[in-house]
């Protein structure tokens, strides 16, 4: 059950980052979790929903004079990320009420499952939280409602990844300290990478210095730290969260080499796992590459989000393998 769900998480973070990407975001201006399961159905439905899109900033600053056709283009795709968010809600609440009621869930599991299932619901919450932030004066998101939003999306699909490992491979590999420190290093820039990026995709700092491995004439870029107090640059400055990013990616590689040089004499499951987490960086650095210098599309943008979504998989994996008693 829990591996079905991370497999829907992970769909749904995708096809989140392409509504992020086609700015399909803000095409419905209600939160309706029950009602809102069905899309609108026959002309007098559509045009009601598009009048009440008609009153938003998106519509009124930027999309003025969309036709009822593009309207449909955009509704679609925040409609599927939400029919996705409904669709986790209710395969996790019906199996997990079915086994519960005959006693098929392992001991301990109950109180993981139940949090699991209250994280879901704020996450639904805090999305449209999120979305609210776009339709009040101007059609943009909050940078850091968007960043919490997809950091809890990822949350919830590592917590569901590990308890399906832990049910389908309960025993540990016994591995070298230095080995499980290291990947838990790894574990600890990536949240951050995964955090800096999500402020990338808020600020659309991916639109500019759109050149690697240089950003412009330089590899440390004007604009760097001009925001005060300064740390408001990593939070604020496009140019500063997007030169971090990159950073962050170089260090991850350096971290995933230094990984593969000391997976040499663990046993062949560590290894394959080491193996795992390289290519997943690899590809990653590659659609990320990519991404920049095509300038963002959807579909090279929407492959780096889900790419990033594999690294966490990996590294999840390779971490829950070592999660026993080091070798002496």
């Amino acid at each position: 059950m829990a591996s079905i769900h991370a497999t829907i998480v992970f769909a749904m973070v995708v096809v989140g980052g392409a509504t992020r990407l086609t700015e399909s975001g803000l095409s419905i201006v209600e939160w309706k979790p029950v009602t809102g399961a069905l899309p609108p159905i026959g002309e007098a439905e559509w045009q009601a929903e598009f009048q009440k899109y008609q009153t938003s900033p998106e519509y009124k600053l930027k999309n003025y004079g969309m036709s009822l056709e593009e309207f449909k283009g955009i509704f679609y795709w925040e409609w599927a990320h939400r029919l996705l968010g409904r669709l986790i809600g209710l395969f996790f609440f019906v199996p997990f009420v079915w086994f519960w009621v005959r006693g098929r869930i392992p001991a301990g599991y109950k109180p993981r499952l139940i949090v699991l299932f209250i994280l879901g619901g704020l996450q639904g919450a805090l999305g449209w939280y999120m979305v609210k932030s776009g339709l009040v004066d101007e059609p943009a998101v909050s940078h850091y409602r968007l960043t919490a939003h997809l950091s809890l999306a990822l949350l919830i699909f590592a917590a569901l990844y590990w308890t399906a490992l832990s049910l389908l491979n309960p025993q540990p590999e016994r591995t070298s300290g230095a080995l499980k420190k290291l990947s838990h290093s790894f574990m600890a820039v990536l949240v951050l990478q995964i955090v800096m990026g999500a402020l990338v995709a808020g600020l659309k700092a991916g639109h500019i210095f759109n050149t690697w491995p240089l950003m412009g004439d330089t590899f440390v870029p004007e604009g760097l730290l001009v925001m005060e107090p300064v740390w408001r640059n990593f939070l604020d400055n496009a140019v500063t969260t997007q030169f971090d990013h990159r950073i962050g990616a170089y260090v991850l590689t350096a971290l995933v080499l230094a990984l593969l040089y000391m997976a040499r004499g663990q046993s062949y499951r560590l290894k394959k796992g080491v193996y795992a987490l390289t290519l997943a960086v690899a590809v990653q650095m590659f659609l990320g590459i990519t991404m920049l210098l095509k300038e963002v599309p959807v579909s090279w943008g929407t492959a780096h989000q889900g790419g990033g979504v594999l690294v966490l998989a990996a590294t999840i994996y390779l971490m829950h393998m070592q999660r026993g008693r080091t070798a002496k």
